[in-house]
């Protein structure tokens, strides 16, 4: 075990975006409410990829990447509730579970916390992680559940619930998720849990949608770039359009593509985080009086996500389609953001010395 002194790897973006494998030093506490967490399995997600990109303002330079990950804690402050050798799983938001904004629920908000790991404090990608409020952050892995079962507990999967949470899905309706991809994968499981009796996948990759119906997720798909997808959407359902959408795509056209399969007085969850700013064409959604929901991942429900996986009513396994020490991560980059030999997710294993 390395101890207050020694060094490690992790995975440092520069400015402009520039990725290197680089020593660091092993974090160690620094209040009552942190937790150091020995990583054992993380993972790469678009959000880094945002990162790298210069579309999240809040990032900063020099920052070890990642918020996605599994480990056993190595220490822990007296205010945690945690003990060294811990199996856990992380939030991918930071919250004091203190303020106004957490004690109603908007943990997205947290005025000493939010989007951190990976962001503006060294995050997951590396052998080891230093958790603020670990009290809140962390989510005790049971017997029986392994790292993978667990992995995407606090981010993709946290992300999915949220996604189908926003609908206010009633047992019997129709739900449209735009992106195939991890999150709307996630989305999709959720949605059934939450009694859609009919979900329809959309996705230009031919690749995903078929994960999408191999898996069980989904009744029908879609694929925008081959056919009419408003009009698609429209023959399944009986009040023109879906109950409601699930955004989680991201892409040039999908916030537009969105209101458009929606019925009248439906649902738009937007979970997915663009790039550029996106415009509300009221003049052209005027009389369907829509809904829109919107905000970053939700991650609040750790130990009912938990109590979900344990009882086989929720499984990510099938997301891990790669894996790589540490050591071999510029490359899981590569793969993952290119979406190389069918790539979902990119695991991530320890540093091989």
């Amino acid at each position: 075990m390395k101890h207050m002194g020694e060094s490690m790897m992790a995975l440092v973006c520069r400015e402009g975006g520039a990725l290197s494998l680089e020593e660091r030093p092993v974090p160690q506490l620094q209040g009552d409410r942190d937790a150091v967490v020995k990583v054992t399995l993380s993972t790469i997600c678009t959000s880094d990829l945002h990162i790298r990109r210069g579309a999240v303002l809040r990032a900063v330079p020099g920052t070890v990447l990642g918020h996605e990950f599994v480990g056993v804690v190595t220490q822990a402050g007296a205010r945690t509730g945690l003990h060294p050798g811990d199996r856990v799983a992380a939030n991918c938001i930071i919250f004091c579970g203190e303020c106004w904004f957490c004690r109603h629920g908007y943990i997205n908000n947290c005025e000493r916390g939010g989007w951190e790991l990976g962001c503006r404090i060294d995050g997951c990608q590396a052998e080891f992680v230093r958790v603020p409020f670990a009290d809140q952050g962390l989510t005790r892995i049971p017997d029986g559940v392994t790292d993978e079962n667990a992995l995407f507990l606090g981010d993709i999967l946290a992300s999915g619930y949220f996604g189908a949470e926003l609908l206010g899905i009633r047992p019997g309706d129709t739900v449209a998720v735009i992106g195939a991809g991890p999150v709307g994968l996630c989305a999709m499981a959720c949605a059934r849990l939450f009694g859609a009796a009919q979900i329809v996948a959309l996705d230009l990759d031919e690749n995903r949608l078929e994960v999408a119906q191999r898996q069980g997720l989904c009744d029908a798909v879609v694929h925008p770039g081959k056919e009419d997808a408003p009009a698609a959407i429209r023959q399944m359902t009986p009040h023109s359009g879906a109950d409601g959408v699930v955004e989680a795509a991201g892409g040039a056209d999908t916030f537009q593509l969105a209101w458009q399969l929606a019925r009248p007085n439906a649902t738009v969850a937007l979970v997915a985080m663009y790039e550029q700013d996106q415009c509300l064409p009221l003049p052209a959604m005027y009389g369907k009086n829509l809904t829109f929901r919107t905000g970053g991942v939700d991650a609040v429900h750790g130990e009912r996500l938990m109590g979900l996986l344990a009882a086989g009513k929720l499984n990510t396994d099938f997301l891990i389609t790669h894996r790589a020490p540490l050591n071999d991560i510029l490359e899981g980059y590569r793969v993952f953001e290119h979406r190389l030999d069918g790539c979902l997710k990119w695991a991530v294993t320890p540093y091989q010395h």
